[in-house]
């Protein structure tokens, strides 16, 4: 591949691909309303006419829900499958959007030019950086630049139901080297990142009963146990003054990040008071012993998410409820496994309740924590062509949060994943007017052929 002219070909396109991207954006591909179901089968179609324009044979295949579509070339060097999804949130609420979400546009703002629409950063501005590279280094080349599978997803929004039992169907059909998401963001302005462990989560539902009907506190109030309080009391002991979780065994078999890696982190310069600052907060609440970007990257964590018992309307009511309930999730990292967490979860809190109180559980839901092999080649090459592009040299990062396709693509396929992606933490991801930085979408695609010629060379 001839590196310059391929980067100068991305330059000189950047206006015809920013007209490629709108195009998809106008496509309101809502995955979790069916009135839009021709619409997510429209952005599939469309998504095959432009994997077929770059040489890439493809199908939208059905599924229950919405399409998957797979693309394939032939190529030399190592083999990467490619994951993007073209599905959408909802756009409500909509009176706060400044203009059509599904009519989108560029805009100049204090910051820079941005391109304003549902899915411009969420995630087909991203898909499309990897695609324009490819757009590019084709006209240059006239071959793409290795062996390529293609998977775009339709349901990633409304929690992939298709996707796993799709995965496994065609299984051999997705086989590769190396598996490749973007749908993931910089560190700070200028810093790429590639994320290289992901924290898993598990969703669950207590709900606490003592007496058979709600009571009158005058009546009943001191000699009835009251469930909230027993709700209260038990969640009240899920950390202790250290911001450590109680429930046994949640922290068996975690590892410690890599000193090499732990001193990536430490180079970030990351100000806790600045981030929890944005939010009205000032002191990290997590484990006190250890530093604020292992508590959101590398330690798991138990949040109570919500609580609900007795009258909460206007007004007041001296009533003694008969339920009370709490939602509880946990954010995991390597070595946790959900089902165990999930089984010493609901047995900490059984070990808690007093006599006239019993619980029920409901579960909300797993996902495992995800953890990248550095072993792999891949992981340099990407490093190299990133810092290459970016004012800032390129960081293994962590993530706080979960990508559950990068787990199934480790458990089903046994395939790591490298993560790169190029939107910015104030682009609205999932709210009204969201962005996509007209500099993240070029320089995004300029990375992509610089990480392909890196990967190229391996």
């Amino acid at each position: 591949m001839t590196l310059d002219a391929t980067l100068a070909r991305v330059d000189a396109d950047l206006e015809p691909a920013l007209d490629r991207l709108m195009t998809l954006l106008r496509i309101p591909s809502i995955s979790t309303d069916p009135a839009f179901a021709k619409d997510c089968q429209a952005a599939a179609d469309h998504l095959v006419g432009v994997l077929e324009e770059l040489g890439i044979t493809a199908k939208a295949h059905p599924t229950p829900g919405h399409p998957m579509v797979v693309g394939h070339s032939d190529g030399p060097g190592p083999h990467l499958l490619f994951y993007g999804h073209y599905d959408v949130q909802p756009v409500d609420p909509i009176n706060l959007w400044h203009r059509d979400p599904f009519d989108p546009a560029t805009e100049n703002t204090a910051k820079g030019q941005v391109i304003r629409g549902r899915g411009a950063a969420d995630d087909k501005g991203q898909l499309m950086t990897f695609l324009e590279a490819l757009r590019a280094i084709k006209a240059e080349t006239g071959t793409l630049p290795c062996k390529l599978t293609v998977l775009f997803e339709g349901e990633e929004e409304s929690g992939s139901p298709s996707l796993v039992p799709f995965m496994k169907a065609h299984a051999e059909d997705l086989q590769a080297d190396i598996a490749v998401i973007c749908d993931t963001g910089l560190y700070g302005h200028d810093t790429p990142a590639i994320i290289t462990m992901l924290r898993g989560l598990l969703g669950e539902e207590l709900t606490i009963t003592g007496p058979k009907l709600d009571l009158h506190s005058g009546m009943y109030g001191g000699i009835a146990m009251n469930p909230a309080r027993v709700l209260v009391d038990i969640l009240s002991n899920l950390h202790d003054d250290n911001g450590t979780v109680q429930v046994p065994g949640f922290y068996d078999n975690i590892p410690e990040v890599p000193e090499d890696v732990q001193a990536q982190w430490d180079a970030l310069g990351f100000d806790p008071s600045a981030f929890l600052g944005d939010v009205g907060l000032s002191l990290p609440a997590g484990e006190q012993d250890r530093t604020p970007l292992q508590m959101i990257w590398s330690r798991p964590t138990a949040e109570i998410n919500g609580m609900t018992s007795g009258y909460t309307g206007d007004g007041f009511k001296t009533v003694l409820p008969s339920i009370a309930s709490a939602k509880v999730s946990f954010r995991m990292v390597a070595g946790q496994d959900p089902d165990a967490i999930r089984i010493a979860f609901r047995d900490w809190v059984r070990a808690q309740l007093p006599a006239d109180c019993t619980v029920e559980f409901k579960s909300h839901g797993a996902s495992p924590a995800s953890s990248m092999d550095l072993n792999h080649p891949v992981f340099d090459a990407a490093r190299r062509g990133l810092s290459e592009e970016w004012p800032n040299p390129a960081a293994f990062v962590g993530a706080g949060g979960s990508i559950p396709i990068a787990g199934y693509f480790q458990d089903i396929l046994d395939l790591q994943s490298l993560l790169v992606g190029f939107s910015r933490a104030d682009d609205g991801l999932h709210s009204p007017n969201e962005k996509y930085d007209v500099e993240s979408f070029h320089k995004g695609t300029r990375s992509w052929v610089r990480i392909l010629d890196e990967i190229t060379k391996m």
